[in-house]
């Protein structure tokens, strides 16, 4: 009888965990607690932000809270430059966003396997 290789390969499952991260993160904000609080408020440019952030988050080989953070810097940095932009909602929403992360993460984790015998 031969053995089957069930290994998935660390690469692979680094990505499977980010995009469960990204996606969580874009359902926690449009379906959570606040949910109609939130799609009343989102405007054009904040669903191309946080698009942008989804992407950058699901091409992360390895999303760990720093380079979280550093995504979100990155793209609320763009998005801060333009001319329609309240930077008000955009600090808010931005805030929003880095508090996720917890929670994100916590949900995001692969469950542990059982000892095989």
């Amino acid at each position: 009888m031969t053995k089957k290789n069930n290994k998935v390969s660390a690469g692979a499952a680094v990505g499977a965990v980010a995009g469960i991260a990204a996606l969580t993160a874009a359902a926690y904000v449009l379906f959570g607690p606040d949910a109609k609080k939130n799609q009343k408020a989102i405007r054009g440019w904040a669903v191309k932000m946080k698009g942008e952030m989804i992407e950058k988050f699901e091409k992360a080989r390895e999303l760990t809270e720093p380079a979280y953070h550093r995504i979100v810097d990155e793209v609320s940095a763009k998005y801060a430059k333009a001319k329609n932009v309240d930077q008000a909602e955009l600090a808010a929403m931005i805030a929003d966003i880095r508090r996720h992360w917890k929670r994100m993460a916590k949900g995001a984790k692969p469950a542990k396997r059982a000892a095989r015998r």
